[in-house]
């Protein structure tokens, strides 16, 4: 395992790559000193870095997210949520083909294990309320402003 650490408007965050793909981000209280990038999360980082500062919008970053068949159609999905707008669990459950599967839409949105690259933030309740973020509502409170202000 690669890890590094990027200080972000919204905390620390830790990178953890294989040798070949970005495999989780998190947020932690502070780096601890199991320091050791790799070229994917050096890149991750960068492109994080970006991101924040309003010049990215999309990621370009191999992926392997660990998780179930169907927590993966979901994360596949999610990536394809423009920047700067937001869709319901139910317009994701229907797009992975299985529209009665909104809460278990919900679950897997909240184990994603690569939020904002793989945009988690993006899914709101259908009546509009955003619904829950596993990194704390305030953070994704940020992330949908941060991307509304630069989406022009």
């Amino acid at each position: 395992m690669y890890i590094d650490y990027l200080n972000t408007p919204l905390g620390w965050i830790k990178l953890v790559a294989s040798r070949n793909a970005l495999l989780e981000i998190s947020f932690v209280e502070q780096p601890a000193e199991d320091l050791s990038p790799n070229r994917i999360t050096t890149k991750a980082r960068n492109q994080l870095e970006e991101y924040f500062s309003a010049e990215r919008r999309t990621f370009d970053l191999p992926l392997n997210p660990q998780g179930t068949d169907f927590q993966k159609r979901v994360w596949q999905a999610l990536q394809k949520i423009p920047f700067g707008t937001t869709m319901s669990y139910k317009q994701i459950a229907e797009m992975i083909n299985n529209p009665r599967a909104v809460r278990a839409v919900g679950l897997a949105n909240g184990k994603n294990p690569i939020p904002i690259i793989i945009p988690c933030h993006r899914v709101i309740a259908a009546d509009g309320q955003l619904g829950g973020f596993s990194a704390g509502l305030w953070r994704k409170e940020w992330l949908l402003k941060h991307e509304r202000l630069f989406k022009s």
